[in-house]
């Protein structure tokens, strides 16, 4: 992140004047500045909630180290560029609370707000699960590795349950990084502390806990049941609440199980329906047809046209109650829609086609002499793959357009003189 200095050195001395210390004010004299002054002004205690603001704000700018460098020579401007908050970023409850401990209040009576946890991250698992599965449902076992607070400790990491505060970022669990490019330039890094892995504290070698090494949390397997309701869609979640990773003084996140639907090679899912492709005859597009379809559930349903019924190409048939089951209530489901294709034969005999002229209705034809047939010109019909055909022509469109291209805007002129 960058940050310019201001065209003119902005205000450096308010946040001295909130604690009420002059500029060269001791990290211990700053500290009993704050002290003081916030128990004075909590709003617990009736103090002006505005005040106990400023009053954090101030603190936390100046008990940095980096950051009090910063604001000493280039003002609280600077800190606004460079590090996008101004020093505010905290929330001034959790900085008084800091002082007096996790219950946040010296004045009795319990804490009127208590100090807020981070909460931990979800982690999310895709779960491939078939078509049969979601349309009977299914519960499948997992076995996931987490991280737990350690038994033996309860997440203290020390076995007389006690630490440090981390010297080298004084207890924030990040340290800045600053850099200058010259005169009013900075960049400054924010990452986490080296020595605590970003926890704020330190553990003496004595002192760690012999089963998670001071780490306060250790490995274990864990066996979820997942169920997969009739009906669920693809990309539908399944929440395991608290099941992620544990650690200390933090609200554990969930186990979020992703659905992902399998290709089925018979039928395709759309919603609550479903579609399945099938081909005709000729003979049974126009005659009838029957035939065995096996269901999602191994039912076997018998499939079958009307009486005098014909079966076009492209067309579509449904039947009702024969998709997939809606998602918690199982018992109402969707449509079955069959999709038909005719397959026509390649070619009929002489005999074959007379026949069948015999039994369908003659073609509305115009009358022709055969004087008039005569005169008319002969010709020839070829199969003919269109899509290949129109792709050839739209290439040979864009070469032949290319090559004008080249020729430029003297090409035609060009010709036309070498003609002469």
């Amino acid at each position: 992140m960058f940050g310019r200095g201001p065209s003119r050195k902005s205000d450096n001395t308010k946040f001295y004047e909130i604690l009420g210390v002059p500029k060269t004010a001791a990290p211990e004299d700053l500290k009993k500045a704050y002290k003081k002054a916030a128990i004075k002004n909590h709003p617990d205690k009736g103090g002006d909630p505005e005040k106990f603001k400023e009053l954090a704000q101030a603190y936390e700018v100046l008990s940095d180290p980096e950051k009090r460098e910063i604001y000493d020579q280039y003002g609280e401007d600077a800190l606004k560029e460079g590090m996008g908050s101004g020093g505010g970023g905290h929330d001034p409850f959790d900085i008084f609370s800091s002082f007096f401990g996790s219950g946040g209040s010296p004045f009795g009576g319990g804490p009127s707000r208590g100090r807020r946890q981070r909460r931990g991250e979800d982690v999310v698992h895709p779960l491939k699960v078939s078509l049969e599965d979601l349309y009977l449902g299914t519960t499948k076992k997992l076995s996931l590795s987490r991280k737990a607070l350690c038994s033996k400790c309860n997440g203290k990491g020390s076995k007389s349950g006690a630490s440090m505060k981390c010297g080298g970022c004084q207890g924030t669990g990040m340290k800045v990084s600053i850099r200058q490019f010259g005169p009013g330039m900075i960049q400054q890094m924010q990452h986490a502390c080296h020595d605590c892995k970003g926890t704020g504290e330190t553990i003496n070698d004595r002192d760690r806990c012999p089963q998670c090494k001071g780490e306060k949390v250790v490995s274990e397997k864990k066996v979820l049941e997942v169920a997969v309701e009739k009906g669920m869609q693809h990309n539908q979640k399944i929440t395991f609440n608290g099941q992620a990773d544990e650690a200390p003084d933090t609200i554990t996140g969930d186990i979020v199980f992703v659905i992902q639907q399998k290709e089925h090679p018979k039928f395709k899912r759309k919603g609550d329906d479903l579609f399945v492709e099938h081909t005709l005859s000729l003979s049974e597009a126009l005659c009838g047809f029957q035939f065995v379809l096996t269901h999602l559930d191994t039912r076997q349903l018998l499939i079958k046209s009307n009486p005098g019924e014909v079966v076009k190409p492209d067309s579509y048939r449904a039947i009702s109650d024969e998709g997939m089951p809606i998602y918690q209530r199982p018992f109402m489901k969707g449509k079955l829609y069959i999709h038909f294709t005719v397959e026509f034969p390649e070619t009929l005999s002489p005999d074959q086609t007379k026949a069948i002229e015999a039994v369908l209705p003659k073609p509305a034809k115009a009358a022709m002499s055969d004087m008039e047939i005569d005169e008319c010109e002969e010709t020839t019909l070829h199969d003919v793959n269109i899509e290949d055909e129109m792709r050839r022509k739209a290439q040979a469109q864009r070469e032949a357009y290319d090559d004008d291209d080249e020729e430029g805007p003297g090409g035609a002129q060009r010709v036309q003189c070498a003609q002469q």
